[in-house]
């Protein structure tokens, strides 16, 4: 017994040590930058538990990646300074969870996205929700939503932005590549993900695979996407997959297109969302790699912050920008499961 509370002692006095000196690594400004946008996205939370993008639209996937936000800086359901909001988020979002297994609504045309990034965000609050009854409710609802999200994939493997029998069979990959995460997300905390449905996205990707490593934006063309093959890579990164020759391909495709410098304004679109996906890779790689490439990341989208603590940037509208950007910043903090080395 005592040898056992001398190991427990002992990894405590290593944890705290870590921690510290994770602290003392946080550049101020960074830090500062996060508090401001995590305290934006706290005030921009509506009465009922939702976000939304402009014009009123997407509401469940904006909650889901504003929740997302807020979980990496350490608060759950019960604990921390956004738990209120975080509890709030997953009260919404339970309550969209139709009976074939959906989370949002079916009038949505991109009700896709809002289900597997929900299935993202859900599935991380379950691995640490301490209330039992609140633990089944959650688990009832993930398993139906990957049941659904099963059923809703297309013949070829992927997802579209409705599932296939709503969208005649049409797929693309942004799309596809929140499944996938999603799903990878709930088999992560225990939720029974058949193999086969994440078999066949996987051969759906490698399908839209160019020979110069970029995806596509379907099966069907579209041209490589760096976003989208970013997202790709990413995913492989979540199954673990580092040192496949498929893996390198798309590596070296995101090395040679993706840039850091300049923002939104890029010659390819959706920078936010690419390099959403690509700052989970950089992280997992490691080493003097991530280090600058972190900073100069930081550094651009430090710039563009408003006194607000948004970002204004992009179509879609500040909270995505926002829980997006903060996500990002945050990846060091390492609390969520699903980002983790």
């Amino acid at each position: 017994m005592n040898r056992v509370l001398a190991l427990t002692l002992a990894w405590l006095v290593l944890a705290s040590g870590a921690e510290l000196q994770a602290a003392r690594k946080t550049d101020p400004k960074v830090a500062g930058a996060v508090q401001r946008a995590l305290d934006y996205l706290a005030r921009e939370q509506r009465p009922q538990g939702y976000w939304e993008a402009q014009h009123s639209q997407y509401r469940v996937a904006m909650t889901a990646l504003a929740g997302n936000a807020l979980l990496c800086e350490g608060s759950t359901t019960t604990r921390g300074k956004y738990s209120r909001q975080i509890q709030l988020a997953v009260d919404y979002l339970i309550e969209r969870s139709r009976k074939n297994g959906l989370i949002g609504y079916q009038n949505d045309y991109h009700y896709m996205y809002g289900h597997g990034f929900s299935m993202l965000f859900l599935s991380q609050v379950f691995g640490e929700e301490e209330k039992e009854q609140r633990r089944e409710e959650l688990k009832y609802v993930l398993t139906k939503a990957v049941d659904f999200c099963g059923k809703a994939q297309t013949k070829s493997g992927g997802w579209g932005y409705v599932s296939a029998k709503d969208g005649n069979d049409f797929d693309e990959g942004s799309t596809c590549i929140t499944q996938v995460q999603g799903l990878r997300a709930c088999r992560n905390a225990g939720i029974p993900v058949p193999k086969e449905i994440i078999d066949k996205a996987v051969t759906y990707i490698e399908k839209c695979t160019t020979k110069e490593g970029g995806v596509q934006y379907s099966i069907r063309g579209g041209g490589a996407r760096p976003p989208i093959t970013a997202a790709a890579l990413a995913c492989m990164f979540n199954s673990g997959e580092y040192e496949s020759e498929y893996t390198k391909r798309l590596l070296a495709y995101c090395k040679k297109n993706l840039t850091v410098t300049g923002g939104s304004s890029r010659s390819f679109g959706h920078w936010h969302y690419a390099h959403y996906y690509y700052a989970q890779v950089m992280y997992r790689l490691d080493g003097n790699e991530w280090d600058k490439y972190i900073r100069d990341l930081s550094n651009t989208i430090l710039r563009r912050q408003s006194a607000d603590g948004s970002w204004k940037e992009g179509h879609v509208g500040p909270v995505y920008t926002t829980a997006i950007n903060a996500t990002i910043l945050q990846l060091e903090n390492g609390f969520l499961p699903i980002y983790q080395r």
